[in-house]
């Protein structure tokens, strides 16, 4: 059975957790490997809402491991909290059910406190961060400056690495950002008390999927956000700070490229985004109202209302290529129902020309306009549908539309929020 990754194609919050939780079942092992606690997936299993940022879904499967990757940045405080939440909702969280990978990057104190003075002073020419601390700590990975997980274990490098970094990140902060400096002793004290916390989580990624490998096992990669934020091939600088792409599951885990069988490309049946950047297809009327009610579309990390527009396939077809998709899930699409028409947006138009992939320019892109085809809406309940055919005619050409401008099967298309409403066309894990 072929090992599946399941990435966003969009601006995130896809429904990535819902496919990911389905698939979980033909799984044995479920990796994460790029993002931050910048992300969320929302569940909904048996009538009970589950929110996840850091730990992969699948821990909601008895019998499966989560492996949280080395192409992640750590919050530990939030790793810890998530743990007891989920141990309180009755699911037990031990070492032999998760493992962090100890050259994961760990989210200081610091890190946090620059991303919030930072936007602040940038005022209304923010790009809409989380504040999580995520890009900073990205920023010392890349200067070689990080502070890893095994790195908590060891007390007298960790000390070195805190004074060091600290004292760079006071300088900038109180004499550049005009903000609070932070007590190094006090950092170091709590730094050490996640490190005897999480010491027994710590393991080699690599290593263990390497043997799961050996022993024939289903991995199942588990990406952040969405294709069009990722640093290199998104709306920059409105991205996040990591390469949520197909790819980076092989540099964010510690796994070779021909070890990826299956890209499943998750795709919500119109499009979203949070925070500042480009939208060419955005909705600022009644129906974009009615797009975000229904679909209760309000971020699961931050609780910010998300942007709403038609389906652009110009942004798909790009995601396709960039991560190499071989097949396409579909959300969300009982959300469109009770529209009398439903649009899809098939190319831009800029200065005359027709464009079928996204220019690099934020300029030009701002100036893009969507050229549309339009299509009767449908008005009957979809929950309930299990098979393709269930379907009404109209929802069935919509779906027929997007695979005909992919030229990508659909494998899953979800027809509301529960885990059993879903059609399944072909498993992943079977293909």
């Amino acid at each position: 059975m072929p090992n599946t990754v399941v990435v966003g194609t969009q601006w995130g919050d896809e429904g990535k957790g819902k496919i990911v939780d389905l698939l979980t079942a033909e799984a044995d092992l479920v990796v994460r490997f790029q993002g931050g606690n910048n992300a969320g997936h929302t569940l909904v299993v048996e009538g009970n809402k589950f929110i996840f940022h850091l730990i992969p879904s699948g821990i909601l499967y008895e019998g499966k491991k989560c492996l949280i990757g080395n192409g992640l940045v750590v919050d530990p405080g939030v790793l810890l909290k998530e743990m007891e939440n989920l141990e309180q909702a009755g699911i037990h969280v031990g070492p032999e059910r998760l493992a962090l990978s100890e050259k994961a990057h760990i989210i200081m104190p610091y890190h946090k406190a620059l991303d919030l003075a930072r936007e602040a002073a940038k005022g209304k020419e923010k790009i809409g961060t989380t504040g999580r601390g995520i890009g900073p700590c990205y920023e010392d990975k890349a200067a070689r400056v990080g502070i890893r997980a095994i790195d908590l274990t060891e007390p007298d490098t960790l000390e070195k690495k805190i004074n060091a970094c600290l004292k760079e990140k006071n300088f900038y902060l109180e004499r550049f950002l005009e903000s609070e400096a932070l007590d190094s002793e006090g950092v170091l004290r709590e730094a050490l008390t996640f490190g005897e916390k999480l010491s027994p989580f710590l393991t080699d990624v690599s290593l263990e999927l390497e043997e799961a490998l050996k022993q024939h096992k289903n991995i199942l990669f588990e990406g952040a956000q969405g294709t069009h934020l990722d640093i290199d091939h998104g709306t920059y600088p409105f991205v996040t700070s990591s390469n949520p792409v197909a790819g980076a599951a092989c540099a964010g885990a510690g796994i070779g490229p021909g070890q990826l069988h299956h890209i499943v490309g998750v795709v919500k049946a119109y499009t979203t985004r949070v925070g500042a950047g480009p939208f060419v297809t955005e909705l600022t009327d009644k129906t974009g109202d009615f797009i975000q009610e229904r679909g209760k579309e309000f971020g699961s990390t931050t609780g910010r209302r998300r942007r709403c527009g038609w389906l652009d396939l110009v942004v798909l077809r790009d995601s396709a290529r960039f991560n190499g998709l071989n097949s396409l899930a579909i959300t969300k699409l009982d959300v469109l129902t009770g529209l009398e028409t439903v649009r899809v947006c098939i190319a831009y138009a800029w200065e005359g020309q027709m464009l079928q992939s996204r220019p690099a320019s934020l300029t030009r892109f701002a100036k893009c306009t969507p050229v549309y085809k339009a299509l009767p809406g449908w008005q009957e309940d979809i929950s309930g549908a299990r098979r393709l055919e269930d379907l009404p005619a109209q929802a069935r050409a919509y779906l027929d539309l997007i695979q005909e401008e992919t030229n990508i099967p659909l494998s899953i298309v979800s027809v509301g929020p529960a885990r059993e409403e879903t059609i399944m066309i072909q498993n992943p894990f079977h293909s």
